[in-house]
């Protein structure tokens, strides 16, 4: 079985985990990512690695010398990118987002996320944005895939400025580009 079907089915059977039935196009991958900084010594934040594409992407886009955290809840999920990615600047970590105080003290430069928050109680994605807002530097963003625009007040409410792209393929990737901006 090739890779993009059993990467289907796996997301299909976890469809309340990853939101998703496929992984994401190309590129959303690079959208999503085209905020990053490539300073070094930078620590960045992903939320839901699935089969790792988009970790891949970050990893491509930030020095050799700066650090992702990346997030997961699915066990299964985790080893496979461990597996699959072996890159010293990536730590994998099988939690959920709601716990990145957690592990990460800050600052961070930047979170991209493609974690279900259609899915998620008002309160579990108001403590995910809200903490990932307190880690992030100054100017820097979180984006957000889903593959629905009706999540955008939630973003709104916490940062500074947030706009909206979409990718229209077979389904629409809509990616939320939100800043940090404090004065």
């Amino acid at each position: 079985m090739n890779q993009k079907l059993k990467t289907a089915f796996a997301f299909a059977k976890n469809i309340f985990e990853t939101g998703a039935i496929t992984e994401t196009s190309r590129e959303v991958e690079i959208d999503i990512c085209k905020h990053l900084s490539n300073a070094k010594g930078k620590v960045f934040v992903e939320f839901g690695i699935g089969h790792g594409n988009i970790t891949q992407e970050i990893l491509n886009s930030i020095s050799h010398t700066s650090k992702l955290y990346a997030f997961e809840v699915n066990k299964e999920f985790c080893e496979h990118v461990r597996e699959t990615i072996t890159d010293e600047r990536l730590i994998v970590i099988n939690d959920g987002a709601e716990q990145v105080k957690k592990y990460v003290k800050g600052p961070v430069s930047g979170v991209v996320s493609s974690i279900p928050f259609s899915f998620f109680s008002n309160e579990k994605a108001k403590i995910i944005l809200e903490n990932a807002y307190e880690l992030l530097e100054n100017e820097s963003y979180f984006s957000q895939v889903l593959y629905t625009k009706f999540n955008f007040k939630k973003f709104q409410m916490v940062f500074d400025e947030c706009k909206l792209t979409s990718n229209k393929k077979l389904l629409t990737e809509y990616i939320y580009h939100c800043k940090k901006i404090t004065v």
